[in-house]
C-alpha cells in the first residue's frame, strides 16, 4: 500500500499525520475503481465506508418523489465523502455516481473507528468537514426556498468561487467541468434556464463564458443578484 500512503500525504484530511501513521491508514484502505456512469452506492443502502477520491469525479445526488434529480455536490481528487455513516451507522443519505472514470480508497467503518481512537485529531477534522457541509446544505435550502432562478444560480457561482475560484488578471476563473444540465440539477431548474441566465450575466459584463470555463468579472454584481429576491 506504499502508493496509497504517498497519495494520502497530499490529502488535506490526513495532513499532519506522521509517515508511520499514514502507513497505518493506508494499510486498511480498500482500492476500488469505477467506470464513468457506475454507482458507488445508492441512497438508502447500508452505510459501510468513508470514500477518498484518488482520481476522478463523483456526483452526490438525491431523487425527489417525482423522480427528479437534485445534485448536492460534485467531488474530485483529494475529496472525502460519506463520512456521516461513521457517526450514525445509518444508510447512505444520498446516491454517489462516478461522472468520469474514478478511483477511490475506502475506509470501512470499523477500521475508521479504530483510527479515530488512535488519532483523535482525525475526528476533529471530520466534525469540521461535516459542520461545513451542514452549513452549505442550509444555504442551499434557503436559496431554493427564497430565491428565484437568477439568485440561485448567482449563489451557486459564488459558492464555487469560495471553493475553487482562481484569481487571474481578467477576474476569478472557475474551471467547473460541469454540463449546463448538472448546474441546473444543483439549483432545481432546467438546462435551458441556466443557459439563458448565464447569457444574461455575460451580456451585463458579470461573467465571461468559454465552454466550461467561467470567468467572474464582477463579484459584487453577482452578489447583488442573490440579494434581489
Amino acid at each position: 500500500m506504499q502508493r496509497s500512503a504517498e497519495y494520502l500525504r497530499k490529502v488535506p484530511f490526513f495532513a499532519g499525520l506522521a509517515d508511520s501513521e499514514l502507513e497505518m491508514v493506508s494499510g486498511v484502505m480498500i482500492e476500488r475503481s469505477y467506470a464513468k456512469g457506475s454507482l458507488l452506492f445508492l441512497e438508502g443502502e447500508p452505510g459501510e465506508a468513508l470514500f477518498v477520491i484518488n482520481r476522478g469525479r463523483v456526483k452526490i445526488s438525491k431523487s425527489s418523489p417525482d423522480g427528479r434529480e437534485q445534485i448536492l455536490h460534485i467531488y474530485k481528487d483529494g475529496d472525502i465523502f460519506a463520512e456521516v455513516v461513521l457517526f450514525d451507522r445509518g444508510p447512505y443519505p444520498a446516491t454517489a455516481e462516478a461522472i468520469e472514470d474514478t478511483q477511490c480508497w475506502l475506509l470501512r467503518n470499523a477500521d475508521m473507528e479504530r483510527l479515530l481512537e488512535a488519532q483523535p485529531q482525525l475526528g476533529i477534522k471530520l466534525l469540521r468537514i461535516m459542520s461545513r457541509r451542514l452549513r452549505q446544505a442550509q444555504l442551499l435550502v434557503r436559496d431554493l426556498a427564497l430565491q428565484d432562478t437568477y439568485g440561485r444560480l448567482a449563489g451557486l457561482l459564488l459558492r464555487f468561487i469560495r471553493v475553487e475560484g482562481r484569481r487571474e488578471e481578467e477576474g476569478i476563473v472557475l474551471e467547473l467541468d460541469l454540463t449546463r444540465q448538472e448546474m441546473a440539477s444543483m439549483i432545481g431548474t432546467s438546462r435551458e434556464t441556466v443557459a439563458r441566465i448565464l447569457s444574461r450575466f455575460q451580456k451585463e459584463g458579470i461573467i465571461a463564458l468559454d465552454k466550461q470555463r467561467i470567468t467572474v468579472k464582477d463579484v459584487e454584481k453577482l452578489q447583488d443578484w442573490t440579494e434581489a429576491t
